[in-house]
């Protein structure tokens, strides 16, 4: 055991080399992760994915721990057992394998390969046996399944337990067909390393989220050391920004989350609707033509653009947005409206900030953080104001729920509440 332990790839070599016949073994949830990630990428290692109702599972296995009985040849040597049944354990086991399954799954899926996924019910269907024979390459078939094994518990699920209502509660509130799941087509993002933004000369690293807080934040680092935006330190390789940080110990890193609603009104302001040195001309043009977007052609947009046209335009850019991030969208998800969930999971690909701040609350987070490392915090500056109107002078129910549309994932994974109860004035 201590040989396989300090190299399971050396046994499994030695089963292939000396097997007479097909080698193979049983793989479970919790065995080494070393050679589960070996026989995934083993394009001749065939996948046979055994399932069982997990709450037979789970009692089978309780029972078998507490008999000390894991297989049975004969009945009259069969030990009885009534388990406790105990929520709290089942619902991690359960979803420990159900993790598991979607993994192999997953794995399958993007090397293209393809499982026998057979049901424990199944191994006594002498068809379903041979068929998995055939998969394995076999070209004979068996007339009769062996007998030397039994079923160690065939009596019924409420004979094994002793509270067998709990087993009937928990059930029933676990989700297993995921309705509450919210669907994610957006693509994964790396760590965008690039945009990261040192300041002169303090152990701080700006992680920007595109469309939230970021101007604002460059403008502080700068003021930090007493200089402008434009001296600031960016444009870093994965290296370069290991480098920085070896030389910078006690660094910390940090970025800041802003409110669904508030990123993408000033993302509409500032990339669509008005001129500005960020503007998406295609996008822009795209969105008038093809999306039926009601803003003037050009810039800039003048009087006749009021307040009733300019919540009409941004409802509909909101109905874009959710187009491109439910995959229902020729156009792709450009980081400026991609979730904030996403936007950090992908900054982990490197590494995790330090702080995640919430602009609502940025003063005393960037307070804290420049405690951490031994500074005197400069005062920030006001966020830039959208033009030509506020996300407050338009904000309704309708606006609420149409944001909340897009941004379903950011509202759960954050906590964030509806905009007007974040601290701001919804008007």
């Amino acid at each position: 055991m201590a040989q396989r332990d300090a190299d399971p790839i050396a046994l499994i070599e030695a089963m292939k080399a000396n097997a007479d016949g097909i080698p193979g073994f049983r793989l479970f949830h919790d065995h080494d992760p070393r050679v589960f990630d070996l026989v995934m990428e083993d394009r001749r290692c065939a996948k046979i994915v055994l399932t069982r109702n997990l709450v037979d599972a789970w009692v089978s296995q309780r029972i078998a721990w507490s008999t000390k009985q894991w297989q049975l040849g004969d009945d009259v040597d069969r030990k009885t057992w009534r388990v406790k049944f105990d929520p709290k354990d089942f619902k991690h086991f359960y979803f420990t394998v159900k993790e598991r399954q979607q993994n192999i799954a997953r794995r399958l899926q993007i090397s293209g390969q393809a499982g026998f996924h057979i049901d424990y019910e199944d191994i006594q269907d002498i068809r379903v046996v041979n068929g998995l024979a055939a998969y394995l390459g076999e070209t004979e078939k068996l007339e009769r399944l062996s007998g030397q094994f039994k079923k160690q518990n065939p009596e019924p699920l409420a004979d094994k337990v002793r509270n067998f209502e709990e087993v009937e509660k928990t059930v029933n509130d676990i989700d297993r067909y995921d309705l509450g799941r919210l669907p994610n087509f957006e693509p994964k993002r790396g760590p965008t390393v690039p945009s990261y933004v040192t300041a002169r000369e303090a152990g701080l690293c700006f992680m920007p989220i595109p469309g939230a807080m970021d101007q604002e934040i460059r403008d502080w680092l700068g003021a930090v050391d007493g200089v402008q935006r434009d001296e600031l330190t960016t444009g870093f390789t994965q290296k370069d920004l290991r480098q920085w940080k070896n030389r910078n110990k006690g660094s910390r890193s940090f970025t800041v989350l802003r409110h669904p609603a508030e990123r993408s009104h000033s993302v509409f302001c500032r990339y669509v609707l008005n001129q500005t040195p960020w503007t998406m001309w295609e996008l822009r043009h795209g969105l008038i033509e093809k999306y039926g977007l009601d803003i003037p052609w050009d810039t800039p947009i003048g009087e006749e653009y009021d307040r009733p046209r300019h919540r009409a335009a941004f409802l509909k850019f909101l109905e874009f947005v959710a187009g491109t991030l439910g995959g229902s969208s020729a156009h792709p998800v450009e980081p400026i409206w991609a979730t904030q969930d996403v936007l950090l999971r992908g900054f982990s690909g490197f590494v995790a900030p330090d702080h995640v701040l919430r602009e609502a609350q940025v003063q005393e987070g960037l307070a804290f953080l420049s405690k951490e490392i031994g500074i005197d915090p400069p005062p920030l500056g006001e966020a830039v104001k959208d033009e030509p109107y506020s996300l407050a002078s338009i904000y309704d129910e309708e606006v609420e729920k149409a944001v909340r549309n897009c941004y379903a994932r950011d509202y759960m994974a954050f906590g964030f509440r509806k905009w007007g109860r974040e601290g701001n004035e919804a008007g």
